[in-house]
């Protein structure tokens, strides 16, 4: 009788969505009666969640950066690459990617996934230095998995020749769909429950863009008087973004709105509310000019900052900005937050294919999404117009915010309609059955160089 495969995930990062996608990966392994092992750094939730799902789980202490580290981090996967003598290793982000395929050198059959490339996040020579190191590895990966024909084709841009299958990530919509209404989700939260609430979920880093959207938040405010937003997560840029959300300008007492306004009667802050506000910018825009796999918005720069600055200033007088913006920390289960919400916002500098909006449409929410990689794709034909922004803009963000959240009855119609897309294209099983296609084909392909063709969709 023949042995059941053998996968080692090689992960770095271990929390975050890349996390959340490996553990959904590893659970519909284990049903398949397949053994699976994870390296990945101790103590993180995705090596706590691999461990109470029944995975052998071999301590990694990888940092998310390349450095001199990098030696003593590919000999480490070397060394559990011979103790648990997989049939096929899966490297999950550029780091692991780096150091696993460094370890392996095609000796086995490699599986690659990005999570959104690494040279999108750098300009410059170390930019240079990621698409020439993505290029130079290919040689040793059987293929490549990206979550978005977006992502494969700016990785084909870049010159990376690989053997390609496109799998979009997927959510286990029960998780979702089931539970208590808006109303009993901010009771059990603590928010309030009729303000409009605007919720963004993710690692609280630069390539989530919490930043451009504190910065459009006076101007939403300065307009939807009443809205509160609540930040979901952490991460490196928690203390920075706490501390220009303590900073920001919101419509004040005695503020004399622009002619024509109408702020909501008897407004009040909800009390309880920790800080955050943050800026200012402008609406949902139309299909973007440069949807190849060009670069992407490099950082606003000063002159940016400074509209954005000035336009918080034009919209009203600084005020308490401690009632309006809350940071929740990390959570263990996101889906109570998407309930509590009217609206969810990823305002992404880059991505591959998000996977928080995918979870917020499962549960019936409407999305605002910058137009990164994997946006388009993963939003219902015909909502880009309402529910997608250029990255790195402030004012269209605001805007786009600012007109969902005066047209209920619209958010209500985006919702449902986003529910149902969900359900219907972007279910986990999906996603893991065509992984465990890919399992079977590298797996059982002749160990030599494949030869480079078109991509294999899946």
């Amino acid at each position: 009788m023949r042995s059941p495969l053998t996968a080692l995930h090689v992960v770095q990062p271990g929390d975050g969505g890349v996390a959340r996608v490996v553990t959904d990966v590893i659970a519909a392994q284990l049903d398949l009666g397949m053994r699976v092992a994870v390296a990945c750094p101790p103590g993180t939730p995705l090596a706590l969640a691999a461990g109470a799902r029944g995975a052998e789980v071999h301590p990694w202490r990888a940092g998310r950066e390349p450095g001199p580290r990098l030696v003593a981090e590919s000999r480490r996967v070397a060394a559990l690459v011979d103790l648990v003598r997989p049939d096929l290793v899966h490297a999950h982000s550029a780091k692991a990617g780096l150091a696993a395929r460094i370890a392996v050198r095609g000796r086995i059959p490699t599986v690659y996934q990005p999570h959104a490339w690494s040279f999108e996040a750098v300009d410059g020579v170390t930019g240079a230095l990621a698409r020439r190191w993505e290029r130079w590895a290919a040689r040793w990966t059987d293929r490549v998995i990206c979550v978005s024909e977006a992502e494969r084709r700016r990785g084909e841009h870049a010159g990376v020749r690989a053997p390609w299958s496109v799998i979009h990530n997927g959510v286990d919509a029960r998780r979702f769909t089931a539970g208590p209404g808006r109303a009993a989700a901010r009771a059990a939260l603590g928010l309030p429950p009729t303000a409009p609430l605007v919720v963004c979920v993710g690692r609280l880093c630069r390539q989530k863009g919490q930043d451009v959207l504190l910065d459009a938040w006076p101007a939403v405010l300065a307009r939807v008087p009443d809205a509160r937003l609540v930040l979901v997560g952490d991460g490196p840029e928690a203390e920075a973004l706490r501390t220009a959300a303590a900073g920001l300008c919101v419509p004040a007492a005695g503020f004399a709105p622009a002619a024509g306004f109408a702020p909501a009667a008897g407004f009040a802050p909800a009390a309880g509310f920790a800080p955050d506000t943050g800026p200012g910018p402008r609406a949902a825009a139309g299909p973007r000019t440069d949807t190849g796999p060009g670069p992407r918005p490099g950082p606003r720069t000063a002159a940016a900052a400074g509209t954005a600055t000035a336009s918080r200033t034009a919209a009203a007088p600084c005020g308490a900005a401690d009632r309006t913006v809350t940071f929740a920390g990390a959570v263990t289960d996101t889906a109570p937050w998407y309930r509590a919400a009217d609206l969810v916002v990823q305002p992404s500098r880059w991505e591959g294919m998000a996977l928080a909006p995918l979870e917020a449409m499962a549960g019936g929410r409407p999305v605002l999404l910058t137009d990164v990689d994997g946006a388009r794709e993963s939003l219902p034909p015909g909502q880009e117009a309402h529910c997608l922004v250029r990255p790195d803009d402030p004012a269209a963000l605001a805007d786009a915010l600012t007109a969902l959240l005066r047209r209920p009855v619209l958010r209500e119609a985006l919702g449902r309609r986003a529910q149902q897309h969900v359900l219907r294209r972007f279910d986990v099983r999906r996603a893991n059955a065509a992984l465990a296609d890919v399992y079977r084909e590298v797996t059982a392909a002749p160990r030599h160089r494949h030869e480079l063709g078109e991509p294999i969709s899946q």
